[in-house]
């Protein structure tokens, strides 16, 4: 055992080494015999805060507090968002389906618009393949 250990040790387990874990125990004996000025300088701030620890006392409210402050909590609200979610989920996609449906016409339109009063006819050549015959409309 290294001293960075034994630091590490008496941090977690504190300043009475009967707490540490059993298989430490020895390596420390050993450190603390080496060094006996050192390992009791830590064991000692490690004790210091066991201490403290041990005095530490948690505020305690008077009886009845937390079911006070429970029977003065306002009623759940309940599921009010759901009644402006659903519009504006259903507003959005109808949004989303009017963009999807002007991308598409732009994508399948290449052409441009006719000059005069002639017919478009749209003819299918392949699965893929969309053409666009312009007719003039007097013949």
């Amino acid at each position: 055992m290294n001293r960075e250990r034994f630091e590490i040790l008496a941090e977690a387990y504190g300043g009475d080494v009967s707490r540490w874990p059993t298989d430490e125990r020895d390596a420390a004996a050993a450190l603390m015999s080496a060094d006996a000025g050192w390992a009791l300088e830590v064991l000692s701030r490690a004790g210091d805060l066991d201490a403290a620890l041990a005095a530490f006392a948690p505020v305690r409210g008077a009886a009845g507090l937390a079911e006070r402050i429970v029977a003065g909590a306002p009623e759940a609200r309940g599921r009010r968002w759901i009644t402006w979610l659903l519009p504006a989920g259903m507003g959005a996609g109808l949004a989303a389906a009017c963009a999807a449906g002007v991308m598409a016409g732009a994508h399948l339109f290449t052409g441009s618009l006719p000059a005069n009063d002639g017919d478009a006819v749209v003819s299918v050549a392949g699965d893929d393949d969309f053409g666009l015959d312009l007719e003039d409309a007097a013949g």
